[in-house]
């Protein structure tokens, strides 16, 4: 089990690059090999098809081009940690253009490829402290990056559920996308008397009560990855998850059912 730890989590820029390129690879591969059928398909997200998510997943990524293309902003406004909770108020604004990109795409290998040339372009040349100016608050390129492994890790767990795919997961996106979440929930309920655990990958302290020093902590949830990441997403509720033992809470301050989802 990895330590808990009050500090500012440091991600390692060339792992991060490499797998938000990787998750994207796997994704556009799958996309590639999808029936038509499928395509149609109800994701279960809001009134979004099959295609209408595919389209989704480039524009998680073309945001980095587009940004870098863009002025660099005067100073860092969002820090990584609160970028999660920051993203509610977009959900209206890219509903209505993913549907215009599903539309004026039709051919989305052609989307794909377009996307992945331009992000591998512009990520050969900027430095990882270069600011971009995104619709959630300025930040660094850095940080901009570990954000789209989430993007990229929730939406391909969407796209396999729903079109019955099995797209691989980046284990350096996994990790990064389920740190990410994990550091969120510490934001948005600090505190020491509950601490939760997600193997491999994190364990974070959170909920304010009294602070445990040694042993085994009073309040205890733990659960996998995918679960982890469902439920702070709001794609699984916290019932179902209980009652199908994917995670296990202990403890009367172990329910943190009220604090999610952390995004949606």
């Amino acid at each position: 089990m990895p330590p808990v730890s009050k500090r500012v989590r440091k991600y390692d820029s060339g792992k991060i690059r490499a797998a938000v390129l990787a998750q994207f690879g796997h994704v556009r591969e799958a996309v590639r090999g999808l029936s038509d059928e499928q395509l149609e398909r109800a994701t279960g997200l809001g009134d979004w098809t099959v295609r209408d998510l595919a389209a989704h997943v480039t524009m998680a990524v073309e945001t980095v081009s587009r940004n870098l293309d863009r002025e660099e902003p005067a100073a860092t406004a969002l820090g990584l940690p609160d970028w999660p909770s920051a993203t509610a108020a977009r959900a209206a604004d890219i509903a209505d253009a993913v549907r215009e990109l599903a539309e004026r795409y039709p051919d989305l290998d052609a989307l794909y490829a377009r996307t992945e040339e331009r992000v591998t372009e512009r990520l050969a040349t900027a430095p990882d402290a270069r600011l971009l100016g995104t619709r959630t608050g300025a930040m660094t390129l850095a940080d901009y990056l570990v954000t789209r492994t989430v993007e990229l890790v929730v939406h391909t767990d969407d796209l396999n559920r729903a079109a019955g795919t099995e797209i691989p997961l980046d284990r350096q996106a996994l990790a990064a996308c389920t740190r990410l979440l994990a550091d969120a929930l510490a934001v948005k309920a600090p505190g020491a008397s509950t601490e939760v655990r997600i193997p491999p990958y994190a364990v974070v302290q959170c909920v304010a009560g009294p602070r445990h020093t040694r042993g085994t902590p009073p309040n205890v949830v733990e659960t996998d990855p995918l679960t982890w990441i469902r439920l702070a997403t709001g794609r699984t509720r916290w019932e179902t998850a209980l009652h199908e033992a994917r995670v296990s809470a202990s403890g009367e301050r172990a329910d943190i059912s009220g604090l999610l989802p952390l995004m949606g």
